[in-house]
């Protein structure tokens, strides 16, 4: 039988935990800089976080410091090419807390349901179709045209999707992937959910078709060509539709030039 009061003593220890990140994240410029660090591929230097959010690199440095205090996150030693001292990275803990954003027990969860799936022989097939069906039912509740229906899912999911237009569609680009930890150890089955959940959505909303669809194992970043019937739209058009759905939102990925 658990001793009572060791488990109150843990109980308060562990709210005691809670208590201090939030206090740490109280902050609007130490939360900026964790959702950068959150949204990073790879561990990044104070200098890098600095420059990414327009602050001085001593401003950024002790909000950094008081975050790795409190276990949100971990030094990083680079030592690479240089000399003199190595230098500090910063990276999100691989026991950070979960902030009560989800159950500690879903990443477990889903490292152990892709193992399953990938011993019992799933493949890409599979993962497209059940991706496809998720994204069915997601456009059974979509209010919007296929591009602004697909940008805004994934941007609910937290693919933080960028969109450029081009000559009879558009390229979403997707800056943040939530799976990268998952896609990276099982990329034929998580990035097939992905391309199937687009895919789904794409078809069961109408008005637009998947060209191409562009994953980790391609490039750094995922991103999806989608052609759209009839075009883009504007919004003097005689019936003022905007075949879109993403209206004056419209954004260029980083580095291309407007068509």
């Amino acid at each position: 039988m658990t001793d009572p009061a060791a488990r109150i003593a843990r109980e308060a220890e562990d709210g005691s935990e809670r208590l201090d990140v939030l206090k740490a994240l109280g902050d609007n410029t130490r939360y900026a800089i964790y959702l950068e660090l959150a949204r990073a591929p790879h561990p990044r230097s104070t200098t890098e976080v600095a420059a990414t959010l327009g602050l001085h690199v001593n401003t950024v440095r002790p909000h950094l410091e008081r975050m790795r205090e409190v276990g949100l996150l971990e030094i990083h030693v680079d030592a690479r090419g240089g000399v003199g001292r190595p230098q500090h990275r910063y990276g999100l803990a691989a026991d950070a807390p979960s902030l009560g954003l989800e159950p500690p027990v879903f990443p477990l969860a889903s490292r152990l349901l892709l193992s399953v799936a990938a011993e019992a022989g799933a493949g890409a097939e599979e993962a497209v179709e059940i991706g496809r069906e998720q994204g069915r039912q997601d456009a059974s509740r979509a209010r919007l045209p296929c591009l602004g229906a697909v940008s805004r899912r994934m941007g609910e999911l937290g693919f933080d999707p960028a969109v450029v237009e081009t000559e009879d569609g558009a390229t979403i680009a997707f800056g943040h992937c939530p799976l990268r930890d998952l896609a990276e150890s099982h990329p034929e089955l998580v990035c097939n959910l992905h391309r199937g959940i687009v895919e789904g959505l794409v078809d069961g909303v109408g008005g637009g078709t998947v060209r191409q669809f562009r994953n980790l194992v391609d490039r750094d970043s995922c991103q999806v060509d989608i052609y759209v019937d009839g075009g883009w739209g504007t919004d003097d058009e005689p019936d003022g539709q905007d075949r879109s759905g993403i209206g004056g939102n419209r954004a260029l990925l980083p580095g291309a030039a407007s068509g």
